[in-house]
């Protein structure tokens, strides 16, 4: 568990790292801005090969660890046996009873009532 844990951590500095990379390049639009003129101690076509090459080797990176810590959070969390049957453990537990309903009158002093008529029955019938 601790290889997944540093895995994922390692990850998450390349993805940011990532982004921050991603960001720095000139577009069309002329990105952040970041990158200067050729004055500098590298020209601006040698910061934008740079960049373009951090930017492949940190995807590959990432796809490459995103693969290795899918294989394994399948092998941490793997069955043993698939099964195939409906019954997956214990029975549903039993509701819990209504408290707020009226109590039950007990079988022994409740009355029997006649049925009604099936005029009774239905409000709506007349």
């Amino acid at each position: 568990m601790s290889t997944f844990i540093f895995l994922t951590v390692i990850q998450a500095l390349i993805a940011a790292t990532l982004v921050g990379v991603v960001l720095m390049q000139r577009s069309e639009g002329g990105g952040l801005g970041i990158g200067g003129g050729s004055s500098g101690g590298i020209g601006a076509r040698g910061a934008a090969d740079f960049l373009t090459r951090a930017t492949k080797w940190l995807a590959i990176a990432f796809v490459v660890l995103s693969i290795i810590l899918a294989a394994l959070a399948v092998r941490e969390s793997s069955v043993g046996a698939v099964t195939s049957t409906l019954e997956r453990g214990p029975t549903a537990p039993v509701a819990a009873p209504d408290l707020l309903a009226e109590p039950e009158a007990p079988a022994a002093t409740a009355t029997a009532q006649p049925a009604p008529a099936p005029a009774e029955q239905d409000p709506l019938a007349e």
